[in-house]
């Protein structure tokens, strides 16, 4: 069995340990551990979860990595919250890549949708729009050099419920010159709350879909809004100014795709 650490106790050194996060509830750990579990380094559970992670702790096991049945203040402590669902990994991130130009016309030719975020600023957002892109089958999503832009978080990968585990993260710097450049083999659409085309009135283009999504607040800068190729809204009844930057890109990923992405 693999040797329990205390939670004051670190595999590594405090420098790294700062740099993990906190993957929070069994949809998360569970995608965690199938797509990368190397990146795992400890995991804890309550009584509950226990016939559930025993999978989990076998693979820990044979790394020499610690694993632990914790009380509910003891889980609630390790995951910084008390929405953790009973079971929390501490795990490396992903590392961001960065945007290269070149990738894009193989991923054009392969028919990939893109999704880019410019200031999307809460990472409860970020983790509800990694989770739709996950379902819809976008495999990137790119973080722009916006100030207010989220990276991934605790909060984002447990809102994400294993969507941050099957989506990409680019980092875009420059991205109105990134998304000019990019025009050559995907239709750019970026979102406003008013003002844009109906979904309905856009044209096929042959090209696949990059939408871009802008802040919660201010939406796309003007820079982004001039390199996109099309602007759409999403018509309401008039009650509310708009929908939820997260519940928008659910929204838009599903009609683009069906209605001038394919």
């Amino acid at each position: 069995m693999a040797k329990k650490l205390g939670i004051g106790q670190v595999p590594r050194s405090r420098k790294e340990l700062r740099a993990l996060l906190r993957v929070a509830g069994l949809p998360a750990v569970a995608a965690l551990f199938a797509t990368s579990s190397p990146r795992v380094e400890r995991l804890f559970f309550d009584e509950r979860m226990k016939p559930l992670v025993g999978g989990f702790c076998t693979e820990l096991a044979r790394a020499r990595k610690p694993y632990r049945m914790v009380g509910p203040d003891e889980l609630e402590r390790v995951a910084g919250t008390v929405l953790h669902g009973g079971v929390v990994a501490i795990a490396a991130p992903w590392p961001l890549r960065e945007f290269v130009a070149a990738d894009p016309a193989a991923w054009a030719h392969a028919h990939e949708p893109l999704l880019f975020l410019d200031g999307v600023g809460n990472p409860h957002n970020l983790g509800a729009i990694a989770r739709t892109a996950a379902f819809f089958g976008v495999p990137r999503m790119g973080l722009s050099d916006h100030p207010a832009q989220a990276l991934p978080s605790d909060a984002s990968y447990r809102v994400a419920e294993g969507g941050l585990e099957y989506v990409e993260l680019l980092r875009v710097t420059k991205i109105a010159e990134a998304l000019s450049h990019l025009r050559q083999h995907y239709c750019v659409v970026g979102a406003a709350p008013e003002g844009g085309a109906t979904i309905e009135s856009l044209q096929r283009t042959g090209r696949p879909i990059a939408l871009v999504l802008g802040n919660e607040e201010r939406g796309l800068p003007p820079a982004t809004l001039d390199a996109c190729e099309k602007i759409v809204s999403i018509p309401g009844a008039g009650r509310v100014q708009s929908l939820n930057v997260a519940a928008s890109a659910a929204v838009l990923i599903y009609a683009l795709r069906h209605s001038i992405g394919r």
